[in-house]
């Protein structure tokens, strides 16, 4: 908040300085998270596995209702946001 008043008080002296005493401050605005509903997760997914395979050395992603493997992550590492077998 005091960042901010600096800021607008510093704007306000240079415009005076250069003679433009226009400041449109609603073309200002915060920064805001995404809208519900557009697909971006919190946390971790739901419903979902992975476990690693000692052969290949590459993690496997299930689903945790059927039991059914989903996909392998060839690119190496663990996948983002799903929690591991024990």
């Amino acid at each position: 908040m005091v960042i901010n008043c600096i800021c607008l008080a510093y704007i306000n002296v240079s415009n005076e300085l250069q003679g433009n005493n226009n400041i449109n401050f609603k073309s200002k605005v915060m920064a805001k998270n995404k809208p519900v509903g557009d697909n971006a997760r919190k946390g971790a997914v739901k419903q979902r596995s992975q476990v690693l395979n000692t052969k290949t050395n590459l993690y496997v992603k299930r689903d945790t209702e059927t039991g059914k493997f989903m996909d392998v992550k060839t690119s190496g590492g663990k996948f983002k946001g799903v929690r591991k077998e024990k």
